[in-house]
């Protein structure tokens, strides 16, 4: 299996730390395996996520609408 080496923000490397020490993983290296690993399944199934190609309420008056919600 090849070898990544990564960074993470210190918030995530304590979180990953905290799910070993309640045993969820039994060590550091198969958390990051299976959580990577789930990551990347549930971008697959959801796709990337591009907010410029559509316009938000802001950008065109509550669809249109200018007194109700449109659904």
């Amino acid at each position: 299996m090849p070898k990544v080496e990564i960074t993470v923000p210190e918030h995530l490397d304590m979180q990953i730390a905290q799910l070993v020490e309640k045993g969820e993983f039994l060590n550091r290296e198969e958390a990051i395996e299976d959580l990577l690993s789930t990551g990347m399944k549930a971008y697959k199934t959801s796709g990337p996520v591009d907010d410029d190609d559509e316009p938000g309420f802001e950008d065109d008056g509550m669809m249109g609408h200018d007194d109700e919600y449109v659904f």
